[in-house]
């Protein structure tokens, strides 16, 4: 797994490079703001959480489109437990264009389309490893993940839409545990055809940040 790096500033705010093709796994509690940044764009992060008290409590990307009625998210939507309790609310969006329907990327799945599966980065194990768990399939939000939903039903992954420094803001609001990945596809459109690192910034008080992050 790529080494990952961690900075503490003086107020309180935890500032983390997830290196390409990595995973990084660290606790916030309820009312903590989290920043997700692209930092080079054209990069989608898998962002997983669990109830940091109970971890058969989740994050659930189905649930979620149930209880919003809806394939996206915006601006004061939840993301919801696959208890039916809110776990998230989106404050600020940067994008507007994240994916709910697609799992963690995993070996069998570059040995189903690539064909070089064995030893491949992937997403499902970087977050399983980051919470210590074995869950069999995580279904995270992929975000700045760019899909498209034809009239046949058909589903095509675009390259993101992410510039350097976009962002998507979420507030906890229960004390979870997070797993995060930067994707590691480079051999389709997900990521352009490139891995590249995802900033993960949180917060100890309600200072909202406005400015991009670079």
């Amino acid at each position: 797994m790529a080494q990952q790096m961690t900075t503490t500033n003086d107020n309180g705010t935890i500032d983390r490079i997830i290196e390409p093709c990595g995973g990084l796994g660290f606790d916030v509690s309820a009312t903590q703001l989290i920043t997700i940044i692209d930092v080079e764009g054209e990069q989608v992060a898998d962002f997983f959480a669990e109830n940091a008290e109970n971890p058969e409590e989740f994050l659930s990307t189905a649930v979620t489109i149930d209880c919003n009625e809806s394939l996206r998210l915006n601006v004061g939507d939840m993301v919801y437990t696959n208890l039916y309790r809110p776990m998230f609310k989106i404050i600020l969006d940067d994008v507007g264009t994240h994916d709910l329907l697609f799992p963690c990327c995993r070996q069998e799945m570059y040995d189903f389309f690539f064909k070089n599966g064995d030893r491949h980065p992937n997403c499902f194990d970087n977050i399983n490893h980051s919470l210590n768990e074995h869950r069999p399939i995580i279904q995270p939000i992929n975000l700045f993940m760019n899909t498209a939903i034809g009239t046949s039903g058909k589903i095509a992954i675009l390259a993101p839409r992410t510039k350097a420094g976009d962002k998507i803001v979420l507030q906890a609001l229960m004390d979870v545990r997070l797993g995060i990945a930067a994707c590691s596809v480079s051999e389709g459109e997900c990521n352009a055809r490139k891995c590249t690192p995802i900033r993960a910034v949180s917060y100890t008080h309600l200072t909202l940040p406005t400015k991009r992050i670079v």
